[in-house]
């Protein structure tokens, strides 16, 4: 009885340290294809609800941490009768999921329109989040946005980041 004791928790013991060792490997890779560093710039294309208006952009996204990115865009929209543009200077966070797609962030809007001989600036607090792809190069992406302040409204825009 006490030989077969001893056998049980030797393999016990070899499974809890092969297994955990697995794990381990499995995050470590998991780790690895989420969180590769440099930036990522791309274009977007969306629809501003509030103002029934197209926009066309560009984003960069700035890793300060792994979690945590510098992500300014700027967003240009077909407007008829004048121009209207906006510079977001946000900061995007990933919560700790299982696949790192989902993003919420917010910060600053900063946009200007023009019509008729008259202008006008606007600073506006944004807040936003999406899903994006995170292998490969080539990194689809959704996301909505809030831009809260005077003259506040909702877009939704969809593109493509590269790495």
């Amino acid at each position: 009885m006490n030989r077969w004791v001893s056998r049980l928790l030797v393999v016990l013991l070899l499974v809890a340290v092969t297994a955990s060792t697995a794990d381990a490997q499995r995050r470590s890779r998991r780790r690895a294809i989420v969180t590769q560093s440099g930036p990522t710039y791309g274009a977007h294309v969306g629809y501003n609800f509030d103002g029934d208006d197209l926009l066309l952009g560009a984003q960069l996204s700035w890793p300060i941490t792994p979690d945590l990115a510098l992500y300014p865009t700027f967003d240009y929209y077909l407007v008829s009768g004048g121009s209207l543009w906006a510079l977001n200077f946000d900061l995007k966070y990933r919560p700790p999921t299982r696949y790192g797609a989902w993003y919420v962030g917010g910060g600053l809007n900063w946009s200007h329109q023009s019509s008729g001989g008259v202008s006008g600036s606007d600073t506006n607090l944004n807040l936003l989040t999406g899903l994006e792809g995170r292998r490969g190069r080539t990194r689809p992406y959704v996301e909505g946005k809030f831009i809260l302040g005077n003259g506040s409204s909702f877009q939704i825009v969809g593109g493509v980041s590269w790495h």
